[in-house]
């Protein structure tokens, strides 16, 4: 059956004319580009809540080196751009800020790497599927036009590419903008991820500035990395 099916299939092919290998060069790329964010998004698994509450809790215990270690830890998107605020902590909140949202515009760039492909082959894709239909009809007019009515099957070869380049076109556009609209979800709720927690990490800074300082805290601001501040 898999033989007769993989037979049909390279008929339809040949019978789709020459715009069936810019479908075929189509299909292979998105097919690349799926399989390849798949698995690195996949990959980036991650509980933001759970991490957030980690890193938060070691900066409430005055522990950056934890806070960072946490991030460490558990490698992703959200991980790093937490990582670029708590390495400026008591700097000012407009350099922190820029620090964080330059990681945060570089990851989301490596999430969406590749992802024009698949928009470019769900637009083109149709595309050279309506040029096979347009050429198909144009073969069939032809054929009419030269021995009228009396071969109907020589006409219909060209209705035939016309409908096969049709399907073929559709048939490669629906899952590639299936895919595209899939990961284009998942990294904008990555960026609402990044985005909340870097917030939420400011909030936390401006938490521990204005708790009371003793002592040397009172002058020199926020203890340097790794160091812990006394709680009063």
């Amino acid at each position: 059956m898999l033989s007769s099916l993989g037979g049909t299939l390279i008929d339809y092919y040949v019978k789709g004319g020459v715009t069936m290998h810019p479908m075929l060069l189509c299909s292979i790329a998105g097919l690349i580009v799926i399989i390849e964010r798949g698995i690195v998004l996949h990959r980036v698994k991650v509980n933001t809540a759970q991490v957030f509450g980690a890193v938060r809790a070691a900066l409430l215990q005055h522990d950056l080196k934890g806070a960072i270690a946490v991030c460490d830890k558990n490698p992703s998107p959200i991980s790093d751009t937490l990582r670029a605020g708590l390495l400026r902590f008591g700097k000012p909140a407009a350099e922190i800020e820029k620090a964080i949202e330059s990681v945060a515009l570089h990851q989301i760039s490596k999430l969406e790497r590749g992802l024009w492909i698949l928009a470019t082959v769900a637009n083109v894709a149709p595309l050279f599927g309506f040029l096979g239909t347009v050429t198909g009809m144009i073969k069939s007019f032809a054929v009419l036009a030269e021995i009228g009515m009396g071969n109907p099957k020589a006409v219909a070869a060209g209705i035939s590419e016309a409908l096969i380049t049709t399907a073929y076109g559709l048939f490669i556009a629906l899952p590639v903008q299936a895919a595209f609209n899939y990961f284009t979800s998942r990294i904008t709720s990555f960026a609402l991820d990044m985005e909340t927690s870097s917030a939420m990490l400011i909030e936390t800074f401006n938490e521990l500035e204005d708790q009371p300082r003793v002592g040397p805290s009172e002058t020199h601001g926020p203890a340097p990395i790794g160091q812990a501040q006394t709680v009063p």
